[in-house]
């Protein structure tokens, strides 16, 4: 519960932000007047409820926060105690109240769990062919069994909930600091954050522990960037700096509503003290800390919960959880409704002519079937639906429910050789792969699209400053210290400019992910932290070259006088320092194409050339110069800055005005090279993600030129890849419609020339969040220029690569969302490291955590984990790949040894009167599914491999053979479905005509009915489990072990079940029919006959494929043996 409200002020304060429209300013005058003129004269309940009306209003566009739950001074304002969300994070999605209804409406949403239960229902009804139970426990067994494994994996996520709630915060509480846990959080709570400390909610800084009220913070788990940004505190506040002071700090502040842009905030602070007026100070983004982000090097901050829980930022980007399907199983339910189809054209069949069978007096049923009259008297209608029914239930075998046991075993025990993987261990993390979900396992093997961050993903995020370029004269700092002689004329100035123009920090010693850094043989030494990785590198290549400068006993001494700090519209900073002489000097180093239109001497044409080349070989470039500044020049300088940072009204277009004015008339000194370095094998996996037919999509929250670096790097931009860029700059040059039309011409006239051919030219597509936002925004159809979705979409997939860049963690969820409803409906895969992730991981079909330096919040809210992003490759193109391809055999095979099973049982009908006699025992119908020939598809598909995991690896390119859910399309279907058909009428037809009129045994018993089925059950139990010996292609004794064992335990299972008079029975049917089959020596060579004709159509169209039109897996078949486990 939260004590603060959003109100109307007794007064207009001076300095109003933006958030406050007209209309709000007009409704904030009112409610005052309306507020007086009610306690002056008393108005009825009518003007009560136009109050609460209009505060209801006014109370959506702003909060107000009261620091420290303190009450506004009389006449200041109305106090109102509202309630808010506490400060607790749910990622889970069941309760112990909700689980149980829940989960069992998810489950029988399933068509196939709904099938069974009202199979079993109808089994309970009405007197069927076959028990309840034959449908009731094996559905029991599934539900139960999902709903274990469901409860096991969010009650991981509770856990993972309860140990961010329950962390310890320090609270301001009467001039004391007192240790609460996080979930007890209130807004208005006045925090006090430590170093190297998450903040517990999105706070406004009040003060901290450093003179000057800022702090460092790294956002890594945000954004992406783990370098160190500041932040700043009010000037009227940054002077409490202990307990005592912060709690007597009497303020509100007034700031907009929960918005899930990080980047954007709108606020204010009004400061009460005695007998004064109120002091209204601005807030921006520069004053909010949030949540999830860690303090660095300050010793503490104070500041006060304004978001809590639900309502920060970090919790508005995150992706509420739904429920993943995989294509799989979609396939499954289109399967499941095409055999439904069939079982009821089977039941109605029969019903329709069993009656018109029965239609003549001589085909009634006999005297001995002992119908009651009442059965006899009851209405055709009725009779015939019962007999409907039974039909139903006499045929259901057909879609059996041990097929979805046995998928979900398959895909629960599956998940453990992930897990088991001792290629994807990583010995620095001490941790292998996860496996969150094991519901999505073959959908590994489907991956159109892959999503993935930069930061931390497919970078270290660690820089190596590699060469500087001064003057044209190319130097390295390894060859510097060892003598290379500097030619150039402004040498000197430049390795000023860069040991001077800079916001690096320096650090005695850290901890991070457990390593202690700054440490040198166990003693603490110096490190640099800055707001920029880049930073670093340069000052740390510096560092080195200032080791030989001191060798030749030169030093020098400058004063700081401003910083023109870096931001991503000007693309530079610069700093005003003065030497010991007294010279005024400006040093300004950025992006090229932000310094070289601003310098007027130097040598820009060899600058330029270098930059070009180091950009195109994936380095990260900076270009550096300098200006002289006279005195009048300075004061001029020092004047607009002043003037820019005390404005309340455009405070940023001021800054931008006087840092134009002052960053011009350069000298140009050189260029720097900093390399980014890349995951260890990032640009292989690129590779052969792009070689297995997937498109890569890099998403990042960072700036346009490190992420190009980086794709240039990675492999992901090629030398000749023309880039197309759809920026906030252009647009700003070009409307939006004329440069998304401009950018579709350009690569569609060049398919439209050259197709596909090699010879047709590669583009790349760049995009940042602001323009990303205006190409989903959804415009009027009538307009022109209304919706440029398709447009984008058309744009993207004649690109080879796509690069977005500047994205909020919920404009990277649009984004894999845009693609998953496109036409194609592609299968998508998120891969990140940061909690800036988790909602494009939650939006993608399958999403993938990273266990990297920026917590562990992508890789709780993923579906896999991966230690580094090279175990992506083996991840999807080995086990992918392999889950797949068992689990659609798995799938087919299941629909075709049940239509091998029912449809002899269906032409039975036609030739015992359509009475619903069973051709099999009930022993067998039973066991059919659940004993005989169950384990040998589930080992089958759990340890086949088709072809070797170092050929998958080698050949990225099979990927493609399994790709848009090959083996489970319809032809494929359908060829199973036919091949079973075939296969039923060769056990029955074969059956009855090879013993058609003769006598069975030697004593000269005739040929019976249960003989009869228990003849054609056998032949069928042979040839189903034949058939996946067949097709396996990894011979392990598990595999001879499973299969022979089945047989041989079938055989066993019918001597004994024939050949034993059970007590508990109270019908004998089957009783020695098995022993007496195998003493005839007709039925040995009639079981090894049909057995042989139903395997040969399966045999020969694969000797016939293999021969004519081989696939590139069946081609690499030929190669080495698949690996032994």
């Amino acid at each position: 519960m939260f004590c603060f409200s959003e109100r109307s002020r007794a007064r207009p304060a001076q300095g109003l932000p933006s958030v406050l429209c007209e209309s709000d300013r007009f409704l904030h005058g009112l409610l005052h007047s309306w507020r007086r003129a009610k306690t002056q004269s008393g108005l009825c309940s009518a003007s009560l409820l136009f109050e609460a009306a209009s505060t209801s209003v006014f109370q959506r566009t702003l909060r107000t926060v009261y620091i420290g739950h303190k009450e506004p001074p009389p006449g200041a304002e109305a106090y109102i105690l509202q309630r808010y969300p506490d400060n607790r994070i749910v990622s889970s999605k069941y309760t112990l109240w909700n689980f149980i209804p829940k989960n069992l409406f998810e489950q029988f949403r399933r068509i196939a769990n709904f099938y069974f239960l009202l199979i079993f229902l109808v089994q309970l009804i009405i007197d069927t062919p076959t028990s309840p139970v034959t449908s009731g426990l094996p559905l029991f067994f599934v539900i139960t069994v999902t709903a274990i494994k469901q409860g096991y994996e969010d009650w991981l996520r509770h856990k993972a909930d309860c140990s961010i709630n329950e962390c310890p915060v320090d609270v301001i509480q009467q001039g004391a600091v007192v240790r609460t846990e996080s979930h007890k959080l209130r807004v208005g709570d006045i925090v006090m954050v430590r170093e190297d400390d998450t903040f517990p909610c999105d706070l406004i800084l009040l003060s901290s522990s450093r003179d000057d009220g800022t702090c460092y913070v790294t956002t890594a788990s945000l954004d992406g960037e783990s370098s160190h940004k500041t932040y700043y505190a009010v000037p009227d506040t940054m002077a409490f700096v202990t307990e005592q002071e912060v709690d007597s700090l009497h303020a509100t502040i007034e700031c907009e509503q929960p918005q899930p842009d990080l980047y954007k905030f709108v606020g204010r602070i009004n400061i009460y003290k005695e007998q004064e007026e109120p002091i209204a100070r601005p807030l921006g983004a520069e004053n909010l800390l949030l949540r999830g982000a860690t303090l660095k090097n300050t010793e503490h901050i104070y500041g006060v919960a304004i978001y809590t829980g639900m309502d920060t930022k970090m919790a508005l980007n995150y992706q509420s959880k739904s429920q993943k399907r995989s294509a799989v199983e979609k396939s499954m339910n289109a399967f499941l409704i095409v055999y439904l189809c069939m079982l009821i054209g089977k039941a109605l069949i029969n019903t329709v002519l069993k009656y018109s069978w029965q239609w003549s007096s001589d085909h009634d049923e006999p005297w001995y079937n002992q119908r009651t009259e009442i059965d006899r008297e009851r209405h055709v209608v009725i009779r015939a639906f019962t007999d409907f029914l039974a039909f139903m239930v006499l045929f259901n075998y057909i879609i059996p429910v041990s097929m979805y046991v046995t998928v979900e075993m398959q895909k629960f025990l599956g998940s453990y050789f992930i897990a088991w993987d001792t290629d994807m261990y990583d010995e620095d993390l001490g941790q292998g792969a996860q496996v969150n979900t094991s519901d999505l396992n073959e959908e590994l093997g489907q991956v159109e699209y892959v999503f993935t961050d930069k930061t931390g993903t497919l970078t270290e995020n660690c820089m190596e400053f590699i060469e500087c370029c001064v003057d044209g004269h190319i130097y390295i700092p390894h060859a510097i210290c060892n003598g290379q002689i500097l030619s150039a004329d402004h040498e000197d100035l430049f390795f000023r400019a860069l040991c001077l123009c800079h916001t690096v920090q320096v650090k005695e010693e850290e901890t991070v992910d457990g390593i202690k850094m700054g440490l040198h043989q166990g003693k603490p030494t110096s490190f640099y932290i800055s707001s920029s990785p880049d930073e670093v590198a340069l000052v740390e290549g510096m560092k080195r070259y200032l080791l030989w400068l001191n060798f030749l006993c030169v030093s020098f001494r400058f004063e700081l006088l401003h910083v023109l700090n870096f931001d991503s519209v000007r693309r530079r900073m610069s700093v005003i320092v003065r030497s010991s002489a007294g010279e005024n000097l400006l040093f300004c180093k950025g992006a090229d194409s932000s310094i070289l239109p601003r310098v007027v001497s130097g040598k820009v044409e060899q600058v330029r050339a270098r930059v070009e080349q180091n950009a195109v070989e994936g380095l990260r470039t900076l270009c550096v110069a300098y200006r002289s500044l006279s005195p009048a020049d300075y004061e001029e300088a020092c004047h607009r800055l002043s003037a820019a940072k005390l404005a309340l009204q455009d405070r940023d277009q001021r800054l931008m005005q006087a840092y134009d004015f002052i960053e011009r008339d350069f000298t140009l000194l050189g260029a720097t090279a900093v390399e980014d370095r890349l995951q260890e094998k990032a640009a292989d996996t690129i590779e052969s993600l792009h070689k297995a037919g997937m498109k890569v999509w890099v998403l990042t929250g960072d700036k346009m030129e490190t992420a190009v670096a980086t794709c240039y790097a990675s492999k992901l931009f090629r030398r000749s890849t023309q880039i197309l860029e759809l920026t906030k700059k252009r647009t700003e040059e070009q409307s939006l419609h004329e440069v998304l039309f401009d950018l579709s011409r350009t690569v569609l006239r060049e398919r439209s020339v050259l197709g596909l051919s090699v010879d047709c030219q590669d583009y790349g597509l760049i995009i940042d969040g602001a323009t990303l936002s205006a190409v989903l925004k959804p415009g009027p159809e009538s307009s022109g220029s209304g919706n440029y979705r398709e447009i984008f979409l058309e744009i993207c997939r004649n690109c080879s690569a796509v690069l977005c860049c500047r994205m909020a963690p919920l404009q990277k969820a649009q984004i894999v969302k845009l693609i998953k409803a496109s036409k194609e409906h592609p299968i998508t895969l998120a891969i990140g490291d940061g909690a800036n992730d988790v909602s494009m991981i939650l939006e993608a079909h399958v999403g993938i955590g990273i266990m990297g330096k920026e917590g562990r919040q992508a890789a709780r809210n993923s579906d896999y984990a991966i230690p580094k992003f090279k175990h992506l490759k083996k991840m999807l193109l080995v086990h992918g790949h392999f889950y797949y391809i068992r689990i659609a055999e798995l799938v087919q095979y299941f629909f075709y040894k049940n239509v091998c099973f029912i449809f002899p049982q269906f032409l039975y009908q036609f030739y015992c009167g359509f009475s619903q006699q069973p051709l099999y025992d009930t022993a067998y119908l039973t066991l059919y599914n659940i004993s005989f020939t169950s384990l040998p598809i589930l080992i089958y598909s759990l340890i086949e491999k088709h072809v070797s995991v170092e050929t998958l690896k080698r050949d990225p390119s099979l990927y493609r053979d399994v790709a848009k859910n090959s083996l489970l399309c319809w032809p494929v279907f359908l060829y199973w479905t036919c091949l079973g058909l075939f296969d039923a009428c060769i056990f029955f037809f074969g059956a009855y005509f090879l013993f058609d009129n003769t006598t069975f045994t030697s004593n000269g018993q005739m040929f019976g009915n249960w003989t009869f089925g228990t003849l054609i059950f056998t032949v069928l139990v042979f040839t189903v489990t034949l058939k996946l010996a067949l097709d396996t292609h990894l011979w392990t004794w598990i595999n001879h072990f499973v299969i022979w064992g089945s047989l041989l335990f079938y055989v066993i299972f019918s001597l004994l079940w024939g050949g034993i008079i059970w007590p508990f029975l109270n019908y004998q049917r089957m009783y020695y029919v098995f022993m007496q089959m195998l003493s005839s020596g007709p039925a040995w060579l009639g079981i090894i006959l049909l057995i042989t004709l139903s395997l040969l159509p399966d045999v020969v169209k694969k000797v016939l494929c293999r021969t004519m039109c081989p696939t590139a897996t069946e081609r690499a078949q030929v190669g080495p043996l698949p690996d032994r486990i």
